[in-house]
Formats: structure tokens, sequence, C-alpha cells
């Protein structure tokens, strides 16, 4: 920075030298404002704050009105050394609707609809459904995709870094607001495009789910009755 002041004062001296004060004036006038600019823009992308990045995602899902998308799902059991990690696609559509199609190791589809739930299980013919009572991740992502829960109004937003393969994402850490509740979630954040490309929730029990996210396609035409389930006439249904 110093530098940079001494070109543009060198700068001015020579025009001065050429006996023209009022370029030399313009010239370095031009010159200090080029600087406080730069000086603004500094100040303002190091004054950044968690709750700065929170609301530019917030600002971003507002305008997905649709959103498919692979994943990775990474369970860490405290209890299991070997975590499960299973694989699939997401489909998301506004205002309240989900599915998490999983298709590795085994193919099962959670369905999210309004306060509605459908688990289908085709290896054992099974359907289970209800009404969302107890939360879980999914239906935790779900909430922030659509709205229903503003980060700043339910969580206390920091900055949280935390390994990761793409060091120019952001990085926040979600600490819950309500009482007793000693769970959190960290989320990756594309600066690019203010998506979430990993959410990492902790519990209380020392347990860890990771969600990533890839090949993501928003505001798309979603393929037809995504949000239904085609089912066999005999299979069961397990009331919840």
């Amino acid at each position: 920075m110093k530098q940079y002041i001494a070109n543009i004062q060198s700068r001015g001296q020579l025009i001065d030298s050429r006996a023209d004060p009022f370029m030399a004036l313009w010239y370095n006038s031009c010159g200090m404002k080029h600087f406080f600019w730069i000086m603004f823009f500094s100040l303002f992308c190091f004054s950044q704050t968690g709750e700065d990045v929170a609301l530019r995602l917030e600002n971003s899902l507002r305008s997905v009105q649709s959103l498919e998308a692979e994943f990775e799902h990474i369970y860490y059991s405290a209890m299991i050394s070997t975590p499960l990690n299973e694989k699939g696609k997401l489909y998301f559509q506004k205002p309240d609707q989900m599915r998490w199609e999983y298709t590795d190791p085994e193919h099962n589809i959670y369905l999210y609809k309004g306060d509605r739930y459908q688990f289908y299980f085709p290896e054992d013919n099974q359907l289970m459904r209800g009404s969302l009572i107890e939360e879980s991740h999914e239906t935790e992502i779900l909430d922030i995709l659509t709205g229903q829960k503003t980060l700043l109004s339910f969580y206390s937003v920091e900055f949280n870094p935390f390994p990761t393969d793409n060091p120019q994402n952001a990085q926040i850490k979600l600490t819950s607001k309500q009482k007793g509740d000693d769970s959190f979630i960290l989320l990756e954040i594309d600066k690019k495009k203010w998506l979430i490309q990993k959410a990492i929730f902790f519990d209380w029990e020392g347990n860890k789910t990771e969600f990533k996210f890839s090949q993501i396609k928003i505001n798309t035409d979603l393929p037809k009755n995504i949000f239904e389930l085609k089912l066999p006439p005999d299979v069961e249904i397990i009331e919840r």
C-alpha cells in the first residue's frame, strides 16, 4: 500500500515538473479516489460476518422455485467406527415438496409433502407414512430451503472453518437458539451461486450426519409426477 501511494506521489511530481499544476492536482485527486475506493471495498470484504453470509444465502434461496441435485449422505455414529455412506438424488419444489431418492447401496424413497411424509422401501415392499412430528435432518433442510426456518431467527450464526476441498467457499456454523438443544449445523456455501454444497449436523450424543450436494440445477422443469409414488397393489402400509 505504501508503494501504491508513493507511485501516485511520484507521478504527481512528474506532472508538477512539467509546469502543469492543474493536471497534477487532477491526477493526484483521481489517484487518491482510486485508493479510497480500494480501501472501502477491502474493509467491506473483510468486515463481512457470518450473519452477512446467512442473509446472502437466504436471499439466493428466495429465487429458487425448484432444485435437483446429486447427494451423498454419510452418517458417523459415536458407537460404530465405520460410517454409513449412501448416495442418491434430491428433488425440491416450492412451496413444500421434497423427494430424497436413495440409489446406492439400496433403493429407498423419502417423500415429503407439506406436513406429511412417505417412506418407501421397495426391497421390503413397505410404505411408512405419517405426520411430521419429530424433525429429521432432511426436513430441516426442507425448512431452510422453503424459508420456514429463517436462519437468523432460529440460529446463532458465526464463521466456522472446517476441512474442505473448496477453500474459496463460505463456511458458517448454525447453533440452535432453542433452550436445551445442544445440536448445531455446519454449512458450506458456494459463493458464486450462493447455494449449499455441504450440510453437517451434529447431535448431543456425538453423532454426525453429513450431506454433500453436487450437479445442482435450479428452476428447471422437474420430471412429471416426481412427488408421487408408484406402489405395487400388495405393498404393506404402516401408519405412524
